[in-house]
């Protein structure tokens, strides 16, 4: 989720960065757009900490696996499917849309990764920012423009909170309490379940037994309405499934299915 230096393993959706400039971006203007094609075939988005009491109501929140997991929400069970938006990346229902989807095609960038500095970039192929006849300038005499401001403080504030979700899972992996998640869906009529895997979760039995120090120190620092919300958002896999079949977006086969929940 952090912000990385331009290169060839850029975050999800970007497929290019480029430093935004006065001087080269002049009359670049930004566009409202209707959809977002760039999001109709993703299933997980990461999400930081502000936001899991807004998405818990829509989505099921899990963590990536690996050595540095990230809070996620998923769109769909199955790779390439995201049951929210339709073919051309249009919701299909009310939902909040996480705040990495709206700063999308900007981000604050390292240009080097020997800097601490951060600058205002943006993915030059999005299709929302360039010389357009109509949208939003981005710069007015050579200065930039309200809008400008608008989205550096929204990304400035998306990094904010990024840092601090990166605390949150530094103190939840101290606290031992993420397992390799699995759920297990039986549909009426079907012989076998479909076992969803490739996603960590809190161990609910660890979080029962937290008790003294402990449990008072995830309380005080805000810990513990997080991690409810995660926990009570889980039942919403099994509403994402029947989604999914509803809008015959798979599953496919019964058996063994990872959520691959990674960016």
């Amino acid at each position: 989720m952090a912000s990385q230096a331009p290169s060839n393993q850029l975050p999800l959706f970007y497929s290019s960065l480029e430093p935004l400039s006065s001087i080269h971006h002049e009359k670049h203007k930004m566009r409202a757009v209707e959809s977002a094609p760039y999001l109709a075939r993703a299933h997980v988005i990461p999400i930081t900490l502000d936001e899991f009491v807004a998405c818990q109501r829509f989505y099921p929140i899990v963590f990536s696996t690996g050595e540095n997991p990230v809070p996620l929400v998923l769109m769909g069970l199955n790779e390439g499917v995201n049951v929210f938006l339709d073919d051309e990346g249009k919701l299909v229902q009310e939902a909040y849309v996480p705040a990495y989807v709206r700063r999308y095609p900007f981000m604050l960038a390292r240009l080097r990764p020997d800097s601490e500095d951060l600058s205002l970039c943006f993915d030059p192929n999005s299709g929302i920012v360039g010389e357009f006849e109509d949208g939003q300038v981005l710069f007015e005499d050579g200065k930039p423009s309200e809008t400008t401001n608008n989205v550096l403080k929204f990304c400035e504030e998306f990094e904010v909170s990024a840092q601090r979700t990166t605390a949150f899972m530094e103190d939840l992996k101290e606290l031992d309490l993420l397992i390799d998640g699995e759920v297990a869906i039986q549909p009426p009529g079907a012989e076998q379940p479909f076992i969803y895997r490739g996603f960590q979760m809190v161990d609910e039995n660890k979080f029962r037994e937290l008790r003294g120090d402990t449990l008072r120190k995830i309380n005080q620092n805000g810990m513990l309405p997080l991690l409810l919300a995660h926990l009570f958002s889980l039942s919403l896999i099994r509403d994402i499934f029947g989604k999914q079949v509803a809008q015959g977006k798979g599953p496919y086969e019964p058996g063994t299915a990872p959520v691959s929940a990674n960016v």
